[in-house]
């Protein structure tokens, strides 16, 4: 419950944070007669994302097990992909983000009702889809009944109240560091939904290794005891999993947490180091190439000198058997 609460809250409040935004530079630019438009593409966002996961609850119904085991899996690992390209992308653009937002509207307001709508329903239709897809997977990769969407919801409510408060002025935190704690969480949590979609596909006979257990507490933590279920509703923790679950997990989560908690120049700072040294080594390189470059240019003059002369001497030997 408390991994979609803060899946529900983190979506949540970036979607309601683009809506603030949205709505603050309407109404300061003196466009407040514009709003009708934002709202209805912030409804219409919200009605795809509740009819996809609303298709792809009843959708896998119909499924053989292997066929729904199949889609999980596969629908695990792409919900982690997203999770995980959305959280480096707000890290990344967060400081950006209402610039971005108010040069998107402007071209909008310019364009006309149908470009404003459009704005509202791309921004938040994004946020929706990622949370429909998430929230699905992790329901069903916790098997707690309802406990977890009642947690999505929770989340998405005070995502809202959240943002209300802020567009109000009566709230103020610091947003980076909300999102960093945020997304390091996220990232665990996606960590145990790619390792339950691997074990997925290891029971659609997609992978191998499903009997290769890396190790088995099941007796120490039991999967229905209040523990284990908090464990597995929060990490998706599987008391006995395959060694190919705990491989992929491993690597995964590892490189990734260590990326998203690196400072945001390192990879910059890093990259125009290297840039740096390739090109001293270039000026290096060209330096070389000039100084053999001369060098064969003297040695090019000495030759032609010799030339001349040799030349020279034989024009004088040819003049003086004629004479």
């Amino acid at each position: 419950m408390f991994s979609n609460f803060l899946i529900g809250l983190r979506e949540g409040l970036e979607a309601s944070l683009v809506v603030c935004i949205l709505i603050a530079y309407l109404v300061k630019t003196g466009n407040r007669n514009r709003l009708l438009p934002i709202w209805v593409g912030v409804g219409i966002a919200i009605v795809v994302s509740l009819a996809f996961g609303a298709g792809l609850e009843f959708g896998s119904q119909e499924m053989t097990f292997k066929a729904q085991e199949a889609l999980g899996g596969s629908l695990s690992i792409l919900s982690v992909g997203l999770v995980t390209w959305m959280v480096f992308w707000m890290r990344r653009t967060a400081r950006h983000l209402k610039a971005e937002l108010h040069g998107k509207l402007d071209a909008a307001l310019a364009m006309g009702t149908g470009a404003l709508v459009a704005t509202a329903l791309l921004a938040v239709g994004r946020e929706g889809l990622e949370t429909s897809l998430f929230v699905w997977r992790a329901v069903h990769a916790a098997d707690d009944g309802w406990h977890p969407m009642i947690g999505a919801v929770l989340g998405i409510a005070a995502a809202v109240v959240l943002g209300w408060l802020f567009y109000r002025g009566a709230l103020k935190i610091n947003l980076a560091k909300f999102f960093t704690w945020t997304g390091g969480m996220l990232v665990v949590v996606a960590a145990g939904v790619l390792a339950y979609g691997v074990h997925d596909l290891q029971e659609a006979e997609f992978l191998g290794g499903l009997q290769n257990r890396a190790f088995d507490i099941s007796t120490t933590i039991p999967p229905d005891s209040w523990y284990g279920t908090l464990l597995k509703g929060t990490f998706n923790f599987q008391p006995d999993p395959t060694v190919l679950q705990i491989t992929v997990w491993a690597l995964y989560l590892i490189p990734t947490l260590a990326l998203f908690l690196a400072p945001v120049g390192f990879a910059r700072s890093v990259g125009a180091t290297d840039q740096k040294a390739q090109k001293a080594t270039d000026e290096k390189s060209e330096a070389g190439s000039a100084g053999d470059g001369a060098r064969g240019g003297d040695g090019a003059e000495r030759n032609g000198e010799r030339m001349h002369d040799g030349a020279r001497r034989a024009g004088s030997r040819a003049g003086g058997d004629e004479v």
